[in-house]
C-alpha cells in the first residue's frame, strides 16, 4: 500500500517530514486528517518509528476514534491515539494510582448546590458558566488562592469575590469527597513528571514521536504536560489552524502553536492552503478576512467547480430576515437540497430559539438547538405538566421571577445565563400568547413541546448551530443570519483579544459551507461586515409583514409602551405588534370581540382589558 498516493505537493511535503520538530498549518477544509494520518503511516512504513513508539494526541474521544480506524486502514494499527485526559489518566494509574480518586463526569451538581448558597441576585446563575469559569483558571494553572490577583481584565461571571468564594468551596468539597475532575488528571500527571524521574524517564522511554492535533486550542496545563513527554527531544508534530481559535474562553490559545518556529527554529513548517470543502465564490469572501485575521497567514486556494455568489442580505426587522431565510431554505429543499445539508449558525443559543420558531411554524424538521432542552424550559415544564391552573400567563410569569427572570439583564452576564434569561423571557411571551382562559398549564406544556420538540437525538432535519459547535462540520448551504452590532462580535467582547476571537468564530461559521452560503443583518450591521466589504449593501426589500405606522397603529403602540414601563415588562410581553394588526382588521366593538382576539388572553384582560378598549376606541375614532 502506497500510503502517500493522492496527496498533493504540500500534504506529501508535511507527510514525508518523518522526523525532527513539524508544525501543519492546516486551513479549513485543506484534508488536515488525511495529512495527518497519511504522516503517522508514513513514520511506520518508512521504518523512521515503530508503531507502538508514536503518542498522537487529540481533543475529542472522537477525533481519537477517527484517527485509530484511519491508521488502522493504513497499516499502523499500533499506534496510541488519545485525547490529552486519557493519556495522563492512563499514566496516573500505571504511576500513580493512589493519586486518582473518583473522576466527577460533570461540576454542574456540585456547582449547583454551591450556587443555591449565592445571593439571590446570582441564585440561578447557570453551574455550566462558574464551570467555565473554574475550567479556565485551572487550564491557567491559577487556584483559589491566586485567583482574584491574577483575574487581570477577565471579567467572570459573577462579582469576582462571590465567584472567588464559589471557586474555593468547589474545591474543599471535591477534596472532602475524595473527588477530581478532569483538570485534575492532568495537574496530577505534571506533578507526577515533575518529582518522579523514574516515571518521567519511563514515558519518555515508551513514547519517542508525539503528534498533537488542533494544537491551536491548547492550554497551559495541557502544554505542560506535552513539553513534560517531550523533553528534550524534537520528535513532535503539531497541527492546527490559528485562524480557528475559538476557545479562549477556556484559556486556550493559539500562541503555541504559532511559537514553533521560535522554538525550533529548524523545524519543517508547511502550509495547507488548498481547499477541497468550498466553492471559488465562498472561498473569495472568507479570505478577505484574512488580512485582519493576523498570525499565520493563509489564504485558500479552491479546488472545486465554480458556485454561486454568497447572499449578503439587510433587514429593518428580524422577523423580514426570518421570513427570507424561511424562504431560502425551501427553495434549496425544492432544488433538492437535503435538510441535514442545511445549517443555520448563530453565534448563541439564544438567538437559535428564533430559528426554532420559524421552522416549527413552517412545518419544517430541525435538529441542534433546543429550547425545551436547556435549564428554564426544562425547569418549567417539570413544574407545569401537571398543574391544572387555567391562569397559563401568571403562573409562567411567577415561576420566571422565582427563577431569577430579570426585565433589563446586567452586561458581563455569562453567556449561558443570558441564553437562559433571554429562555424566560420567551416563555412568558409564548404563555401570554397561548393564555385564553380556557386552557390549562399542562395544555401550555403539550403546546410547547408540538411547537418546539425537534423530535429527539434520532431527529433529522436542518442544523440550528452555534458558530462553536459548528467547527469541524461542513454543509451544502449555511446561513449566518443576526450579523448585527452586539450579536457579532457578541457584545461582551471588548478587548481586542476578545473581538479578534470573535472575527475568527465568523472565519470559522463562513468557512463551513460548501456550495451556497447566506449571511444577514436585521438591525444595526456588524462591522465585520464592512471588513468583509459588504457592509454598504442596500437593504433588501422586507420579506415579510410591513409595519402599521398609521396614526391608529402608532395610538396603540404609544399605549402599550405606557402600560409596559407601569409593568415594567418589554412592550412585547404586553402583546406583540401582530396583535395591533388584527385590531385595526376587525375593529372589535366591544370587549367580548377584543378578547376573541389572537393574543389578548384573560390573563392580559383581566389586568387591562377595560383601559385597552378605551385606547382601542380612541385610535379608531381617530383613524
Amino acid at each position: 500500500m502506497d500510503v502517500l498516493a493522492g496527496l498533493n505537493d504540500e500534504q506529501r511535503r508535511a507527510a514525508e517530514a518523518v522526523r525532527g520538530p513539524v508544525c501543519i498549518l492546516a486551513g479549513a477544509g485543506s484534508g488536515k486528517t488525511t495529512t495527518v494520518t497519511r504522516r503517522i503511516a508514513w513514520q511506520v512504513a518508512s521504518g523512521a518509528f515503530r508503531a507502538g513508539d508514536i503518542l498522537a494526541v487529540t481533543f475529542t474521544d472522537k477525533a481519537a476514534g477517527v484517527l485509530k480506524s484511519r491508521l488502522a486502514a493504513l497499516g499502523a494499527a499500533g499506534v496510541e491515539a488519545r485525547t490529552f485526559h486519557s493519556a495522563a489518566l492512563a499514566q496516573l494509574h500505571r504511576y500513580a494510582p493512589a493519586a486518582v480518586g473518583r473522576i466527577l463526569p460533570t461540576k454542574a451538581l456540585l456547582l449547583r448546590q454551591i450556587g443555591n448558597s449565592l445571593p439571590r441576585p446570582y441564585r440561578f446563575r447557570p453551574a455550566a458558566d462558574l464551570a467555565t469559569e473554574i475550567e479556565r483558571a485551572k487550564n491557567m494553572r491559577i487556584p483559589p488562592s491566586e485567583y482574584l490577583a491574577r483575574l487581570g481584565d477577565h471579567e467572570p461571571p459573577i462579582p469576582r469575590d462571590l465567584m472567588a468564594s464559589v471557586y474555593q468551596e468547589y474545591e474543599r468539597r471535591k477534596a472532602s469527597r475524595g473527588d477530581i475532575d478532569f483538570e485534575d488528571v492532568l495537574e496530577l500527571a505534571v506533578r507526577l513528571f515533575e518529582t518522579d524521574g523514574h516515571a518521567l524517564a519511563d514515558v519518555r522511554e515508551r513514547y519517542a514521536a508525539f503528534t498533537v492535533d488542533e494544537y491551536q486550542d491548547v492550554n497551559l496545563l495541557q502544554q505542560a504536560l506535552l513539553d513534560l513527554w517531550v523533553g528534550p527531544r524534537d520528535d513532535l508534530c503539531v497541527v492546527g489552524d490559528d485562524y480557528q481559535s475559538i476557545y479562549g474562553f477556556t484559556g486556550a490559545s493559539p500562541r503555541w502553536l504559532l511559537g514553533v518556529a521560535e522554538r525550533f527554529p529548524h523545524a519543517t513548517v508547511v502550509r495547507l492552503e488548498e481547499n477541497y470543502r468550498s466553492t471559488p465564490q465562498v472561498l473569495a469572501l472568507a479570505n478577505r478576512l484574512v488580512p485582519r485575521l493576523g498570525g499565520a497567514e493563509k489564504v485558500l486556494r479552491p479546488t472545486r467547480a465554480e458556485g454561486a455568489e454568497p447572499g449578503v442580505r439587510a433587514f429593518a426587522q428580524p422577523d423580514a430576515e426570518d421570513a427570507w431565510i424561511l424562504a431560502e431554505v425551501r427553495a434549496l429543499l425544492a432544488a433538492g437540497t437535503a435538510h441535514e445539508e442545511i445549517a443555520i449558525l448563530c453565534r448563541t443559543n439564544a438567538r437559535l430559539a428564533d430559528f426554532e420558531e420559524v421552522l416549527h411554524e413552517a412545518g419544517l424538521p430541525f435538529q441542534g438547538s433546543s429550547l425545551l432542552g436547556r435549564e428554564a424550559a426544562r425547569r418549567l415544564l417539570r413544574l407545569l405538566e401537571h398543574d391544572d391552573s387555567l391562569q397559563v400567563a401568571i403562573r409562567v410569569r411567577a415561576l420566571a421571577e422565582e427563577a431569577g427572570w430579570l426585565v433589563h439583564p446586567p452586561d458581563r452576564l455569562g453567556e449561558r445565563e443570558l441564553t437562559r434569561q433571554a429562555d424566560l423571557a420567551r416563555l412568558i411571551r409564548l404563555a401570554e400568547e397561548f393564555d385564553d382562559g380556557a386552557r390549562t398549564c399542562a395544555e401550555f406544556v403539550v403546546e410547547l413541546r408540538r411547537r418546539f420538540d425537534p423530535g429527539g437525538e434520532s431527529a433529522r432535519g436542518v442544523h440550528l448551530l452555534t458558530y462553536h459547535r459548528a467547527k469541524g462540520l461542513e454543509f451544502d448551504a449555511v446561513f449566518l443570519p443576526r450579523l448585527d452590532a452586539g450579536e457579532m462580535p457578541w457584545k461582551l467582547a471588548r478587548s481586542p483579544a476578545e473581538i479578534a476571537e470573535e472575527r475568527r468564530l465568523l472565519y470559522v461559521g463562513m468557512t463551513r459551507a460548501r456550495v451556497h452560503l447566506s449571511l444577514s443583518c436585521s438591525r444595526r450591521p456588524s462591522a465585520f461586515l464592512a471588513e468583509l466589504g459588504v457592509g454598504a449593501q442596500p437593504h433588501a426589500k422586507p420579506a415579510s409583514r410591513v409595519r402599521d405606522s398609521s396614526p391608529a397603529a402608532e395610538s396603540l403602540r404609544r399605549w402599550r409602551l405606557e402600560r409596559a414601563r407601569s409593568e415594567g415588562v418589554p412592550a412585547y410581553v404586553i402583546f406583540p405588534d401582530r396583535t395591533i394588526d388584527e385590531i385595526l382588521a376587525r375593529k372589535p366593538g366591544s370587549e367580548s370581540e377584543l378578547a376573541a382576539i389572537h393574543g389578548l388572553g384573560p390573563a392580559r384582560l383581566s389586568r387591562f382589558g377595560r383601559e385597552l378598549f378605551g385606547a382601542v376606541r380612541e385610535a379608531l375614532a381617530a383613524a
